[in-house]
């Protein structure tokens, strides 16, 4: 009676017998397995617990080349411009026992490699191997180096003239530039052997046999002149092109050399070297070989207060007058 009054009180309706079943099965599910689904939820929670805590291990990677790997030894480089270091006094430093002997150079301050093969007319990579120079930027004030060929009689080089000016057929007693009379032949003939006699035979290899071009075709702005310039001044416009003054193979390329700039060197035999500087852009490449003619660089003003071409003829080492080898323009 209870249950029928509380019942109506809150107008709830009695569950129908399928409702019945229903609830009674689920109370059965419950009844009968909450121990399985304890057990399910401990181990759910420990394996998340268990992979919280743990640290990842990953596997090591090892960098491995795709191809075959070879050794290969690093290109020699050009010397840069940073001048000979001045050694530790008392220090012995190499060659010195060659010091003043011919076919020999004694190092001064400022000097670099490249410079001291320029002005000795060699490449510069002979002079690493012709003194086993470990590296050609480790050179030392005072040091002494070799600057021929180790077959080449260093005596007998050094006799050699620079310069193989031609016999002035004048008399002995007579100041330059004076022209003997037209009536003293006999005197003037006599004089002539005399002097030539006296004179050192010009070399007679083909070192002199060149044929040489003009490396450039724009104004002369600049002659030579071995106190202040030691080549031609050549104007042009930037990129304008700068040529091979004959046959040869460059021995330098780049910037190396204080002063001027982008610059080119060819030697064209064992006596003569040509140097081309202040360029733009460099369009040739060291032991590259060269035909008279073809273009080495483009112009420009590296270095320069100005768009020129400095052209240098190095004979022996020594810079000579290019505009006595070169044609008539």
């Amino acid at each position: 009676m209870a249950s029928d009054k509380t019942q109506n009180r809150h107008s709830v309706q009695p569950p129908s017998g399928a409702q019945r079943q229903a609830m009674t099965q689920s109370v059965n599910t419950a009844v009968k397995s909450p121990s399985l689904a304890a057990t399910l939820c401990s181990l759910t929670a420990a394996a998340l617990l268990a992979a919280c805590g743990s640290t990842l291990n990953r596997a090591p990677v090892e960098q491995r080349p795709t191809g075959p790997v070879t050794t290969r030894p690093a290109p020699a480089t050009a010397p840069n411009a940073t001048p000979a270091a001045t050694p530790d006094a008392g220090k012995v430093l190499p060659g010195a026992e060659n010091a003043g002997k011919p076919g020999y150079y004694t190092i001064k301050p400022g000097d670099t490699l490249i410079r001291i093969g320029l002005d000795n007319g060699q490449n510069w990579r002979d002079l690493v191997k012709w003194n086993g120079l470990d590296n050609p930027n480790l050179i030392e004030v005072g040091q002494v180096l070799r600057v021929l060929p180790p077959n080449v009689d260093a005596a007998a080089a050094s006799t050699r003239g620079v310069n193989s000016a031609k016999v002035e057929t004048r008399p002995l007693d007579a100041k330059p530039g004076v022209t003997a009379a037209a009536g003293s032949a006999a005197t003037v003939g006599a004089a002539a052997s005399a002097v030539a006699a006296a004179a050192p035979a010009p070399a007679k290899d083909g070192d002199e046999d060149v044929n040489w071009a003009w490396p450039a075709s724009g104004n002369l702005l600049a002659g030579f002149d071995e106190a202040r310039n030691k080549g031609l001044a050549i104007g042009g416009k930037p990129g304008d092109p700068v040529l091979a003054a004959a046959d040869g193979r460059v021995v330098y390329a780049g910037s190396g050399l204080r002063g001027y700039g982008n610059l080119v060197i060819i030697k064209h035999n064992t006596t003569y070297l040509t140097a081309y500087a202040h360029n733009q852009t460099l369009l040739v490449k060291e032991d590259q070989a060269v035909r008279r003619g073809q273009k080495i660089a483009e112009m420009g003003s590296s270095d320069a207060d100005q768009v020129k071409l400095h052209f240098e003829v190095r004979k022996q080492g020594k810079p000579i007058d290019p505009a006595k080898l070169l044609p008539a323009r």
